[in-house]
C-alpha cells in the first residue's frame, strides 16, 4: 500500500508479520472478498448472506476489561469481570502470533457524528465480512481524511483464535478483552459481529461521561422541519424502539447509540443493525427493503437455497437474526446524524405483568428512578423454565456495556434533564387486560397516537391521575386513544387480581432497587416508594 501522509500500517503500529493486509476496501471489494473466501453468499439484489457459527449473540460472560491502575477506582467491577495485566499481555502476544503470515482487513472509522466528541477506531478483522458490517455500523471517513488519520482505540478481532482459560484468565476459548491504557479491544472465538460494535460502546461509555457526555442506548429523531425538537428512545430488545422512532413525519438520528452534550444529540453510528426475525413488508417497509439491498450483511437467516428468498419466519438457527446496513438506506435518515437538545425522554418498556399504564409522565426524580431500574419482562415460553412473566433490570437500559457504576450515568442524565428541562415519559408497549396469557398487547395505534400527542405537547395540556402504585403521572383521557386504556386496572376482569399483580411488581422494583440507595439522593429514594 503507498504511503499516505501520516497513515500507520499494522507494522508500525505493532502488529509486524500479517500476510497480506487490505486497507479500507469498499463495500463492492469487501463483498467480492467475502464471497470468493467462502465467507457467505451473494442474496437477492446483492445482499451478502452469513451465519456466524455457533454464537449467534454476544458473550457477555466472556468479556473482560483489564485491571489497570488508571481504571482501578472508577470501572464498576460488580458488572465487569477484571483480567489481569499479565494475562490480558499473554493474550496479546498469542493474537499477534496468531495472524502473522494471515491475511486482514482494516477499516479506520469514526465513532461519533460530532467532531469534537468523535473517536478514531482502527478495525483489524480474520473475515471480510466483518469488516463490511463494521464499515457500516461505524461512520466513514473521506478518503482525504484518511491520510492523516490517527487510531486512539484498536479492535483485533479473530474469530478462528482459541483463547485458553488457564493462560489467559478468561471462562472459556471465546474472549472480549478492553485494555483502557493501551487503547485495545482483542476479540477471539466468535464470529458474532455485534461484538465489534458494542465493544466500540462500551468504549464510549467509559471515556464521555470525563467529558460531560450522556452516552445512551437509544433510538432518536427529530421533527422534520425543526432539528432543535429532538426526542430519545431509551429500552431494551423488543420495547419498540427501533419500531417507535422510525416515524415517517419525523427524522431519524440513529436507532441505538448516542451521546448528549452541551452541544445536543449525536449519533455514534453510521448504520443500523436491525433484528430480522417476523420482519414484514407491511409494517417495517424500509428495513424489510434493505434485506435486499446491495451490501447489507444479512445474519443467520435461513433462505432458499436456489432463489436464495429470504425466510422471516424460520428462527431455526436463531430469533436472533439480523441485518446491518449504513442509515442512508433509511430515506427519512438524517445526513447529518445530528440533533439538538432532547425536548422529551421516552423509557420504553414491555410490561407482561399488564400492570403498567400505556404512558405516564415523570419528574427527573423518577426518571432518574426508572432510568437506574432498566425494567422490562421475559414472558412465558422464550426460555426454558420461565412459566410466568419474570422482570429483566438492566440498568440505564444498557448494563452490559456500561464500565461505570450506574449512578454515574443516572446522575448524568439527571443534570442534563435539569438543564434542558427535557419532559420524561415511561410508554409502556407490553400487556393490558391481563399479564401476558389472559390479557393482550398494547395496541400500537394507541402507543403511537400518545407518543404523537407526547412529542407535539399536547399531552401536557390533559388532566393526569397519580397512579396508586408507581406515584407518576397518569393522563385521564388523550384524543384518539380509547380512556379505558390510560387506567390498567379498569382493564383487568378482576381488579383485585389486577391490585395482587401490581404490589408483586412494586415489590420487585424496590428489591432490584436496593442496589443503589446508598449513592442516589432522597428525592430519588421518594421516587422508589
Amino acid at each position: 500500500m503507498a504511503k499516505l501522509g501520516t497513515f500507520k500500517t499494522l507494522e508500525e503500529m505493532g502488529f509486524p508479520g500479517a500476510g497480506q493486509v487490505h486497507y479500507n476496501l469498499l463495500e463492492p471489494a469487501l463483498v467480492e472478498q467475502a464471497i470468493s473466501r467462502g465467507e457467505g453468499q451473494l442474496g437477492q439484489g446483492g445482499a451478502l448472506l452469513v451465519s456466524t457459527g455457533k454464537h449467534t449473540g454476544r458473550s457477555p460472560k466472556d468479556k473482560f476489561v483489564v485491571r489497570e491502575p488508571s481504571v482501578e477506582d472508577s470501572i464498576w467491577w460488580e458488572n465487569n469481570t477484571p483480567m489481569a495485566p499479565e494475562a490480558f499481555e499473554a493474550l496479546k502476544a498469542d493474537m499477534k502470533a496468531h495472524i502473522k503470515g494471515g491475511e486482514l482487513f482494516v477499516q479506520d472509522l469514526y465513532a461519533g457524528a460530532d467532531a469534537e466528541y468523535r473517536l478514531n477506531v482502527r478495525v483489524i478483522t480474520e473475515l471480510a465480512w466483518h469488516n463490511l458490517f463494521i464499515r457500516h455500523l461505524l461512520r466513514r471517513p473521506g478518503l482525504e481524511e484518511l491520510a492523516d488519520f490517527a487510531p486512539e482505540f484498536t479492535i483485533l478481532n479473530c474469530p478462528s483464535f482459541k483463547a485458553d482459560p488457564a493462560k489467559h484468565g478468561c471462562r472459556s476459548d471465546t474472549v472480549i478483552a478492553i485494555s483502557f491504557e493501551q487503547r485495545l479491544i482483542l476479540i477471539g472465538g466468535t464470529a458474532y459481529a455485534g461484538e465489534n460494535k458494542k465493544s466500540v460502546f462500551s468504549i464510549l461509555n467509559y471515556l464521555l461521561p470525563e467529558k460531560g457526555v450522556m452516552p445512551m442506548h437509544c433510538s432518536a429523531n427529530h421533527a422534520k422541519d425543526d432539528q432543535e425538537d429532538v426526542a430519545v428512545f431509551f429500552g431494551l430488545s423488543g420495547t419498540g424502539k427501533t419500531t417507535l422512532s422510525a416515524d415517517p413525519a419525523r427524522v431519524l438520528i440513529g436507532d441505538d447509540e448516542h451521546g448528549w452534550s452541551d452541544r445536543g444529540t449525536f449519533n455514534f453510528e453510521g448504520g443500523c443493525y436491525a433484528k430480522t426475525i417476523n420482519l414484514s413488508a407491511e409494517a417495517e417497509p424500509e428495513i424489510y427493503a434493505t434485506t435486499t439491498r446491495f451490501a447489507t450483511v444479512v445474519e443467520n437467516m435461513v433462505y432458499d437455497p436456489r432463489t436464495r428468498a429470504l425466510d422471516f419466519n424460520d428462527d431455526s438457527l436463531t430469533a436472533n437474526t439480523r441485518c446491518a446496513y449504513p442509515l442512508e438506506a433509511i430515506s427519512n435518515a438524517s445526513p447529518t446524524s445530528l440533533g439538538g437538545q432532547p425536548r422529551n425522554i421516552i423509557m420504553l418498556t414491555c410490561d407482561a405483568f399488564g400492570v403498567l399504564p400505556p404512558i405516564a409522565r415523570l419528574t427527573p426524580a423518577q426518571a432518574m428512578y426508572h432510568f437506574l431500574s432498566g425494567f422490562t419482562s421475559k414472558v412465558a415460553g422464550t426460555e426454558r423454565g420461565v412459566t410466568e412473566p419474570q422482570p429483566t433490570f438492566s440498568t440505564c437500559f444498557g448494563a452490559p456495556f456500561m464500565p461505570r457504576r450506574p449512578e454515574a450515568y443516572g446522575a448524568l442524565l439527571r443534570d442534563k434533564i435539569a438543564e434542558g428541562g427535557a419532559s420524561c415519559w415511561l410508554v409502556n408497549t407490553g400487556w393490558t387486560g391481563g399479564a401476558y396469557g389472559t390479557g393482550k398487547r398494547m395496541p400500537i395505534s394507541a402507543t403511537r397516537a400518545l407518543l404523537t400527542a407526547a412529542l407535539d405537547g399536547t399531552l401536557n395540556d390533559a388532566e393526569f391521575r397519580v397512579d396508586p402504585n408507581f406515584g407518576f403521572d397518569v393522563p385521564v383521557a388523550v384524543a384518539g386513544v380509547d380512556a379505558g386504556l390510560l387506567d390498567p386496572r379498569s382493564t383487568w376482569a378482576d381488579a383485585e387480581a389486577y391490585d395482587a399483580q401490581a404490589r408483586k411488581l412494586v415489590a420487585m422494583f424496590s428489591s432490584n432497587f436496593e442496589q443503589y440507595t446508598a449513592y442516589v439522593e432522597e428525592d430519588v429514594l421518594a421516587a422508589a416508594m
